[in-house]
């Protein structure tokens, strides 16, 4: 299918009318996408800015490149069946969140030189070249996550990454809001330690 840029201009749509165009998209409805992405541009735009925020204005990757991106990306998927509206955004976060650790690896040439400090959950999705080794640190102990405790990997990726509420965090996952803030916090905290023992281990 051919795609094309999402429009600049950013017009909010209901919940219900984005999941709506969510589950025509899934029936294979093209149509629907080209309907849907006027409607979500905005949240996306927030989301890939929420990640560039702390990005000097020299920076080569741009909120708008990284939304367009990840469009491309989320079109292009091979199995498209969206829950609901939360669940596209859990994805378009992952999908933006892959593009730049492929982006930081790809700028990620040597170690990090200097004392070793403290990062931060924050502090490792920040995608200048200094921060480069962390976000690539992040994305390893992400996965080991992933490995260890699918679930928790998850509400990261919703909550960090997208941006999602606990109630959202929930519905996507299907568990109690209790779970989510659970996991939520084991998952901060066993993040903060692997980051840190990969700063450590730069030295």
């Amino acid at each position: 299918m051919k795609t094309r840029k999402p429009a600049e201009k950013s017009i909010e749509g209901s919940p219900q009318s984005i999941s709506l165009l969510l589950q025509r998209w899934s029936d294979g409805d093209n149509e629907a996408v080209e309907q849907l992405m006027p409607l979500v541009y905005g949240e996306l735009r927030r989301m890939a800015r929420r990640y560039m925020r702390q990005q000097p204005s020299s920076h080569t990757l741009q909120a708008t490149a990284l939304i367009h991106e990840a469009y491309l990306r989320l079109v292009g998927l091979e199995e498209k069946r969206w829950e609901n509206r939360a669940h596209f955004f859990g994805v378009a976060a992952q999908a933006m969140r892959h593009i730049l650790v492929d982006y930081a690896r790809a700028r990620n040439t040597g170690k990090r030189g200097g004392e070793a400090c403290t990062v931060s959950l924050e502090e490792a999705a920040i995608v200048s070249k200094e921060r480069a080794a962390e976000l690539v640190a992040l994305d390893d102990a992400l996965a080991e996550l992933a490995r260890l405790s699918p679930r928790q990997s998850q509400v990261v990726e919703l909550r960090y990454f997208g941006g999602l509420s606990v109630e959202e965090t929930a519905e996507v996952l299907k568990v109690s809001l209790d779970t989510v803030t659970r996991d939520w916090s084991q998952a901060k905290a066993w993040l903060h330690r692997e980051l840190n023992k990969a700063v450590t281990s730069d030295e």
